[in-house]
């Protein structure tokens, strides 16, 4: 169905031709879709008093990986296989040099509704933030807190990211190396005033298939040159050690997301989740199920 070239949404006007560019465009479709459907977040049935689908806001950074999200999800609605109404959002958070008229004039152009809005949390980061620190941890609270706040004002019901598989394993990584738990980015959560559902389509797409993507498309790609720009950061540590596994052995980041998708409580150490305690026995009932060798007559 990808074939034909007028059968295209406009956010992918002028795609490559080649035969790599369509199973590169079908495997993340497929991919977000499986997301989609395997963790429920879409339901046929949820419409607003008025008959209205619901309403995602998209996030959208500028980055790779949220040009790519906004492009599937739009091909999905497209073809009517996404039920539901985006609106893209991006939000400026004051960093020196950001180019502030690239989001909406890509936008505009695609005819992608949208909402722009401007909060400086960068002067508040910096200001908060010690010397030699990382911005990542409060860059990101500030920036989900505003964006809880325009999906509520935008009648949104979910906040829609664009974090990918690649991203979901560095998590789990900094969580086990760093934090002392076995934790994640989920793809599908509530928030915790519990009247937003937050999504992560993308949960199945690696980085590199995204990066691929993107430029193909020739999409206005804008760095983060708040966070990225730090030395020593812990999530570049441990992309680096998933790296070098995925070089001596490739394969292996795909093999490692599949365990996520396939834990066994009883063969972990948490007793919140398994009940160690109440493991009995069964009663034996004669001398087999004792394990004795029976008297042979």
């Amino acid at each position: 169905m990808f074939d034909e070239a007028d059968d295209i949404h406009p956010l992918f006007a002028g795609a490559p031709s080649t035969t790599e560019f369509k199973k590169l465009r079908k495997r993340i479709v497929r991919q977000t879709r499986e997301a989609i459907e395997q963790y429920g977040m879409v339901d046929p049935s949820a419409h607003d008093r008025d008959g209205k689908p619901p309403r995602w806001l998209v996030c959208l950074s500028g980055g790779k990986d949220s040009y790519t999200l906004l492009a599937v999800l739009y091909e999905l609605k497209w073809r009517g296989l996404l039920p539901v109404d985006l609106l893209a959002c991006n939000l400026d958070q004051g960093q020196p040099g950001f180019p502030a008229t690239v989001l909406p004039e890509f936008l505009e152009r695609m005819g992608v509704p949208h909402r722009i809005e401007y909060q400086d949390t960068y002067s508040i980061v910096v200001d908060k933030v010690p010397q030699g620190r990382t911005y990542c941890a409060l860059c990101s609270r500030l920036r989900r807190g505003n964006l809880y706040r325009i999906a509520r004002e935008e009648g949104c019901s979910a906040v829609v990211l664009g974090h990918h598989r690649d991203d979901i394993l560095e998590t789990f990584f900094m969580n086990l190396f760093h934090g002392g738990r076995l934790a994640t980015m989920p793809p599908k959560l509530v928030n915790e005033e519990g009247d937003l559902f937050v999504y992560r389509p993308l949960a199945h797409v690696a980085e590199a298939d995204c990066e691929k993507f993107a430029k193909a498309m020739n999409y206005p790609i804008i760095p983060c040159d708040l966070c990225g720009s730090q030395d020593g950061l812990q999530r570049q540590q441990v992309k680096q050690i998933l790296d070098q596994w995925e070089k001596n052995s490739p394969g292996r980041r795909q093999v490692m997301f599949r365990a996520l998708t396939n834990a066994r409580p009883s063969h972990l150490l948490d007793p919140g989740l398994f009940d160690f305690a109440g493991l009995s026995l069964k009663p034996a009932k004669n001398a087999d199920d004792q394990g004795e060798i029976p008297r042979l007559r």
